[in-house]
C-alpha cells in the first residue's frame, strides 16, 4: 500500500495548525508549508534567489534572506506579484513533499493556500478547518495583527467554499477548543485505519 498524502488546509485563523499539531501528536507526520518556505527564503536558498530575480534586491535583507514582512505586503496587496511568486515557490513546496511523503504510509502537507496553489491535486484526501469569516479576522486582530492586514490576508485566500468544494473531511471550528480536539480524534482513527504513519 502506498503513502496516503493528506493534504490540511483552512483559511486565517482557522485553527489549522492546531489541527497539525495535534496529528503530529497522534503520530502522524506533517510537512508545514509556511516552514518549508522559511527554508526556502534563507541565505542563497532557492526561493531567496527567486524573490530575488522576480522582485529585485529590495526584497531581500543585508544578509540576503527574504526581507517577509516587506514581501507580505507586497503580495497582500498586489495580486500580480502574488501569481509570480506562487509560479515560483509552489513547485519547490511540491517537490520536498513528495520527498517527505516517499518515507511515510500516512503523510499530510499542512497549507493555507492548498487548494489556490494546486496542492491538493497531489493529494488523496483533504482536511479543511472552518470558521466564519467574521470569527478568524477577529482571531488574527486578537494575535496582534492589525485590522487592515487581517482583511487583506482574508481577501487574497480563496473563499471557503472552493475549500470545503474538494475537501474530503470539513472540521468546523466555530466553537470550543474541546469540541475541535473531539472532531480531531474521530478523523485519526478514521486516516490511521489501515495505515501506519
Amino acid at each position: 500500500m502506498g503513502t496516503l498524502r493528506i493534504g490540511l488546509t483552512g483559511g486565517l485563523a482557522s485553527g489549522k495548525s492546531t489541527v497539525g499539531r495535534w496529528l503530529e501528536e497522534a503520530g502522524i507526520p506533517v510537512m508545514d508549508a509556511d516552514q518549508v518556505v522559511a527554508e526556502l527564503y534563507a541565505v542563497g536558498a532557492p526561493g531567496a534567489l527567486e524573490v530575488q530575480r522576480l522582485f529585485g534586491d529590495d526584497y531581500l535583507l543585508d544578509d540576503g534572506s527574504v526581507n517577509r514582512p516587506q514581501l507580505a505586503h507586497l503580495i497582500f496587496s498586489d495580486s500580480q506579484a502574488r501569481d509570480r511568486l506562487e509560479a515560483a515557490i509552489h513547485p519547490m513546496v511540491r517537490r520536498r513533499f513528495e520527498e517527505f511523503a516517499t518515507s511515510h504510509r500516512v503523510a499530510v502537507l499542512e497549507a493555507t493556500l492548498l487548494v489556490e496553489s494546486g496542492l491538493h491535486a497531489d493529494c488523496d484526501q483533504i482536511i479543511t478547518v472552518e470558521a466564519d469569516p467574521a470569527l478568524r479576522r477577529q482571531r488574527a486582530i486578537a494575535r496582534g495583527m492589525n485590522e487592515e492586514e487581517a482583511q487583506r490576508r482574508l481577501d487574497a485566500q480563496s473563499s471557503g467554499e472552493k475549500r470545503r468544494a474538494v475537501a474530503d473531511h470539513i472540521l468546523w471550528n466555530d466553537g470550543s477548543v474541546d469540541q475541535l480536539r473531539h472532531r480531531v480524534d474521530k478523523l485519526v482513527l478514521e486516516l490511521t485505519r489501515g495505515h501506519e504513519a
